[in-house]
């Protein structure tokens, strides 16, 4: 009777040092961004400012940078949900506007880090290309096919027709729309 006791005991501490090892080794990993944003001088000093509006590739005129930021700012104060917009000339090192928007948005640290309520719009005019990246809360209402429909039916037009604020600003009041 005591040899099999011991192999009981035995048996399951076997069983619970495995446990513990295969649960470690489930353990997410940060994803590693392509590209090392601390390296480029305007990203850093975005950082530390916390800048809501980074017109990088000056689309927006003083008075339209003042009314995108009055929008996002006052949507913050009432929500505590954060929203970034950036526009930029190029994407490169990367080839997915969605991926660089997303670690440049790790990067900066949109959104409270326990809610992960960020959402970060990406504008590169020169690649024709436009990025929206949420945080794993804010996915959870502004889903990917939301922000491509807003993409496709608020921003785009208006950018076809030239008008990259308006299109801006109408994806913006959609999201905002959808997010409440």
């Amino acid at each position: 009777m005591k040899i099999k006791a011991k192999i009981l005991i035995l048996f399951l501490s076997l069983s619970l040092f495995s446990c513990n090892s295969s649960a470690q080794k489930t353990e997410k990993k940060k994803p590693i961004a392509e590209f090392d944003f601390s390296s480029v001088e305007k990203f850093r000093n975005t950082k530390i400012k916390g800048l809501i509006i980074n017109d990088y590739d000056s689309i927006f005129n003083p008075v339209q940078r003042k009314e995108l930021f009055n929008l996002i700012y006052n949507y913050n104060i009432k929500t505590t949900r954060q929203i970034v917009v950036v526009t930029i000339d190029k994407i490169s090192p990367y080839s997915d506007v969605v991926k660089y928007t997303t670690d440049l948005s790790n990067y900066w640290g949109v959104g409270d880090a326990e809610k992960n309520n960020g959402l970060t719009i990406v504008v590169c005019k020169p690649c024709r290309r436009i990025g929206i990246a949420t945080g794993m809360g804010t996915e959870l209402i502004l889903t990917d096919e939301i922000c491509k429909e807003v993409i496709e039916k608020k921003i785009i037009p208006n950018f076809k027709n030239g008008d990259f604020y308006l299109g801006i600003k109408k994806g913006l009041i959609e999201l905002i729309a959808k997010w409440n």
